[in-house]
């Protein structure tokens, strides 16, 4: 069979598994005939509805102290759901481990200390910038539903101790719960970023960048939803970030890698020459550390410790990402003939991306298709733009932009949660602020310091011209350039 047969064969079978998943969730005689899994699903769909009353309880109750509550049958559900939301937010911190070990292990081994580098600062910076103004322009309170700021700093009052550290807060958690959970989402948005420019972005660009994404873009935008603003009043659902952290991340990529262009030789006389990983058990390390944190990054998004609530969750992300890798197997066999490695890996990460939006509330069918389309859609993604010469050395915009358009989507046809329009909508204004966003401050970048290093540090890499450094200096104790910017 050609290709092309091959490939319309693959997606009516996919097309089947959506089919039965979308009668799956429509059929109420099918949902009657497992009292158990009602139950489960029923107790995610309210989860949310559940803390926010909880909360307003303890208003009208009112605690006079913060002794008071904590001498009050209420504390030991608050200290439980709280210390799992922490637990889960170090396990995005964990995340972030392996973005570093993905990106570095995709791309050739003279940029690994540099990838190395970005990683950390971006973690580090973002937390921080966060922390002083990205936190209270996601979360401003009361606001016009666009664009609102609360002030500087995390917003913790000494005053109202009850507010800050009871359910008052308007949670099952601490305001400072609250902000560590959310700062590690924010610092993983301008990681994508990392992975799409690696290999030849200046350093300091890089950081300059990566800063302001998540000091301003990233929070403005996670208002809209996150924070009570127009997305959320119209029923906008992104329940952990498919579009509002990974296809930010991915729109964001996207506007650089088009203003910095591809890597030298990899687009030659009309043909694609690929630039071969330098360690794939390094990279597969990474993918699974990124899958074991992200049942923090979808369970912790919960945001309380309910057993059935966050089982669930687990679940359908561990579905997702099985079907995920296993359907990019088969699509990579039967449009390229290979067995490749990589394309598995990113087959696991774009079925995590794709179910993050709805892990919640999709049947358990449904996020074996939403994982298993992901899967298909990362390879065809990757093969796109290679054809359209946008070089992206770990396919990040196809796991993390392509899948997380997909998965904000998907929840519109494998839950009643929201509408097909609404979520178009949502996501096509996220996307398209975040890449004019990203064109106009890349841009400005570009023509005041620059954005690109020179042809000879390209070729020597990045980790001596910009680090003094090897990853491997055992290895590779020679010279490797015909350019020459350095000798040993």
């Amino acid at each position: 069979m050609s290709k092309v047969v091959k490939a319309t064969f693959l997606c009516l079978v996919i097309g089947v598994i959506s089919g039965i998943a979308v009668m799956n969730v429509q059929s109420e005689s099918v949902i009657a005939q497992d009292v158990e899994v009602e139950a489960v699903a029923d107790s995610v769909n309210i989860e949310m509805a559940e803390v926010q009353m909880e909360a307003e309880t303890e208003d009208v109750a009112g605690y006079a102290t913060l002794e008071e509550f904590q001498a009050s049958p209420d504390y030991v559900k608050f200290i439980v759901d709280n210390l799992w939301i922490l637990i889960a937010a170090f396990m995005v911190l964990l995340m972030h481990l392996g973005f570093a070990t993905v990106e570095s292990g995709l791309t050739q081994s003279k940029n690994a200390v540099n990838v190395i580098y970005k990683n950390v600062f971006i973690l580090c910076a973002g937390i921080l910038m966060y922390a002083v103004i990205g936190f209270q322009l996601m979360y401003p309170g009361d606001f016009n539903g666009y664009l609102g700021f609360g002030g500087f700093g995390i917003g913790f009052d000494p005053s109202d101790l009850v507010g800050m550290l009871t359910p008052s807060y308007g949670m099952d958690m601490t305001i400072w719960t609250d902000f560590i959970f959310q700062a590690m989402f924010a610092a993983t948005a301008a990681t994508i970023v990392s992975g799409c420019v690696t290999g030849r972005i200046k350093l300091t660009s890089f950081m300059i960048f990566g800063s302001l994404l998540v000091a301003f873009c990233y929070p403005i935008t996670g208002s809209w939803v996150w924070g009570g603003g127009w997305l959320s009043e119209l029923g906008f659902y992104d329940f952990a970030g498919s579009t509002l952290v990974h296809g930010v991340g991915g729109a964001a990529g996207l506007a650089c890698v088009m203003l910095l262009g591809p890597r030298t030789g990899k687009y030659k006389d009309g043909v694609v020459h690929g630039i071969p990983a330098h360690n794939i058990p390094l990279a597969t390390v990474g993918v699974f550390l990124l899958w074991i944190g992200w049942f923090g990054f979808n369970g912790g998004s919960v945001l309380s410790a309910d057993p059935a609530a966050v089982s669930y969750v687990f679940v359908t992300t561990a579905l997702a990402a099985c079907a995920g890798a296993l359907a990019s197997m088969v699509t990579t066999q039967l449009v390229m003939k290979s067995l490749d490695a990589p394309m598995a890996l990113n087959g696991i990460l774009a079925g995590l991306v794709g179910i993050t939006a709805g892990a919640n509330v999709v049947s358990i069918m449904g996020a074996v298709a939403i994982g298993a389309i992901s899967g298909v859609l990362v390879v065809f993604a990757i093969l796109m733009f290679d054809k359209f010469r946008i070089d992206d050395p770990v396919g990040a915009l196809s796991v993390h932009g392509v899948c997380g358009i997909w998965g904000t989507l998907a929840v519109a046809f494998f839950s009643s949660e929201a509408t097909f329009g609404v979520q178009l909508l949502g996501t096509a204004s996220i996307l398209a602020v975040t890449f004019i966003f990203s064109l106009i401050v890349f841009g400005i970048i570009k023509y005041t310091v620059g954005v690109r290093v020179s042809p000879e540090v390209e070729s020597d890499g990045l980790d001596i011209s910009e680090h003094g450094n090897k990853a491997y200096p055992d290895f590779s104790p020679f010279k490797t350039s015909e350019l020459g910017s350095f000798t040993d």
